[in-house]
């Protein structure tokens, strides 16, 4: 079962350094951009330009910051289970999905079993935290079921 878990945080570590590089990239290109762009231009159309430059630089950067969080999330994330209660790094087997409770990452397969990487914020991690096995909880209507909890 370990392997599962350690599959799941492997699998969200790759997706956050994906999104960082990514990231890292874009910023790198602005860089390039902005020098090309203190070179070539005068007057207002050059203050706009760098303008909408800086723009982009900050949006990225806040990127950045959200990933770092997410990245150091995934460091504290517990190597084994440790309790018996739904919380911040269970992996939930339910009759609808599986959830592994860290950051939202979206599906990863393991094994040919689907699961859902979702933060804690999300509505079915809010649903879910707290619960045990064979408890019950609705969602959207439905009425699901914890199957199993790793």
């Amino acid at each position: 079962m370990n392997n599962v878990r350690l599959e799941l945080i492997n699998s969200c570590e790759k997706y956050v350094e994906q999104r960082v590089q990514r990231i890292s990239m874009a910023m790198e290109q602005l860089k390039e951009d902005l020098e090309n762009e203190s070179k070539s231009s005068a007057g207002d159309k050059y203050e706009t330009g760098r303008e909408m430059i800086n723009i982009e630089w900050n949006k990225l950067s806040v990127q950045l910051k959200e990933y770092e969080k997410l990245d150091h999330i995934l460091a504290r994330l517990p190597k084994e289970r440790i309790n018996e209660k739904i919380a911040v790094g269970s992996i939930v087997y339910t009759n609808a999905a599986n959830y592994f409770i860290s950051i939202p990452a979206g599906e990863i397969e393991v094994d040919g079993e689907k699961f859902y990487a979702i933060g804690v914020q999300a509505p079915v991690a809010q649903k879910l935290v707290g619960l045990k096995e064979q408890d019950e909880f609705e969602l959207n209507g439905q009425k699901i079921k914890i199957q199993k909890l790793i």
